[in-house]
Order: C-alpha cells, then sequence, then structure tokens
C-alpha cells in the first residue's frame, strides 16, 4: 500500500483545510472517547474524522490510518469489509445496555417508546445493513 500523496486535495478550497483539519481532530477525540466508554461507538468517529482529514490534509489522514487499532476499523469500513461478528455482539449489547440505564430518567413515556425504537434501530442497523466479517480460526 503506498502513502496518499501529502498534497491536499484540490476539491477542499485552500481556506477551508484547517476547518477539516480540526474538525478530523474533533472526530479524533470523540473516537478516542468511543474507545473507552461502554455503549458510545468509536469506529464512526474515526471514519468521519479520516474523511474530515482527507479534505483538510492527507498528512493527518495518513497518521490516523497507520494506527494500529484505528487505521484497520477505518480501512476495513473503506472496503466494505464489515465488522466481525464479536463487534457486532458488543455493540447490540451496548446499545441495550445503554438504552436499559438511560429509560428510568426519560420522564415522559413518549420519550421512552422513542428512545427504544432509536436503540432498535441502531441495532437493526448493525445486524441488517452492516456486513459481518468473517474472520479466519485462530491458528490457521
Amino acid at each position: 500500500m503506498t502513502a496518499p500523496d501529502p498534497a491536499p486535495r484540490p476539491d477542499a478550497p485552500p481556506r477551508r483545510r484547517p476547518l477539516w483539519v480540526a474538525a478530523g481532530f474533533l472526530l479524533t477525540g470523540l473516537g478516542v472517547l468511543g474507545l473507552l466508554l461502554p455503549g458510545f461507538p468509536g469506529t464512526v468517529w474515526f471514519v468521519l474524522a479520516a474523511a474530515a482529514f482527507s479534505r483538510g490534509d492527507p498528512r493527518w489522514e495518513a497518521w490516523l490510518l497507520s494506527r494500529p487499532v484505528v487505521g484497520a476499523l477505518v480501512r476495513d469500513y473503506r472496503a466494505g469489509l464489515g465488522m466481525p461478528l464479536r463487534a457486532k455482539w458488543i455493540a447490540c449489547t451496548c446499545i441495550a445496555v445503554a438504552v436499559a440505564f438511560s429509560l428510568p430518567r426519560i420522564p415522559v413515556l413518549l420519550g421512552q417508546v422513542a428512545w427504544v425504537l432509536v436503540g432498535l434501530a441502531g441495532v437493526a442497523y448493525i445486524t441488517m445493513k452492516i456486513p459481518t466479517r468473517r474472520d479466519p480460526p485462530r491458528g490457521a
């Protein structure tokens, strides 16, 4: 795999490139929080950060893609490889736990129903829309 051209892409006006880089760092920060906090996704923020960096300065995109865990997640997403089955289980479990723990804090029944529907939509998206990557068995 060759490194991307370090020159910024021409589709981003020069005055907006620093804003794209700033957005990339903000999204990277949210991604790090997602790795640390249960129920808060991390991968989506890293994918968005890579997209922002690609518009602002491809050197930062290359830096993000070179990170050990994060880079593989973003590259797999871009390649359409999907999520490992274990990651899908973890994501769906985190959604269910987050909805269950936050539900009593919502005082209105309509809000509770809406919150459960949001959680179900997230689980449905993960299970039905994101491809499941089948990793080879360990030792193979």
